[in-house]
């Protein structure tokens, strides 16, 4: 199930992220045994979450700010961190496979390290 947009992007740019947002969302989908992995980036920070969409729960998340924050900075070696502990939470939570959903962006440098960090760290993505 996709959430449709709630109201018309204000700029060209924003239009085409949204769309490639949902194209990427229509053949994504997490279970509580394969979850998605949706990644959000800004100039700051990075933050991973893990969602159940047959339950509409998102299990836990990772990111470089708040309370449990990973203190990294948003460069590909703080995706690496951010990774590593993405894999050894899903590890706790006996999670050995997952979805991966890039929520739009490139799949490149610190998008490309979080997933690749988790790959080495055990996590089939």
């Amino acid at each position: 199930m996709i959430r449709k947009p709630l109201k018309k992007a204000k700029t060209l740019k924003a239009a085409q992220k949204q769309r490639r947002k949902l194209s990427i969302r229509k053949n994504v989908n997490g279970s509580a045994e394969r979850p998605r992995l949706s990644i959000t980036r800004s100039n700051k920070h990075i933050a991973v979450q893990v969602i159940d969409d047959t339950a509409n729960k998102t299990l836990f998340s990772v990111q470089t700010y708040g309370k449990n924050a990973v203190k990294a900075a948003c460069n590909v070696e703080g995706a690496k961190l951010v990774g590593a502990k993405l894999a050894e939470e899903l590890g706790s939570k006996n999670i050995k496979n997952a979805v991966f959903d890039r929520n739009g962006m490139r799949y490149h440098g610190v998008v490309a390290a979080v997933v690749d960090s988790a790959r080495e760290n055990g996590i089939q993505i």
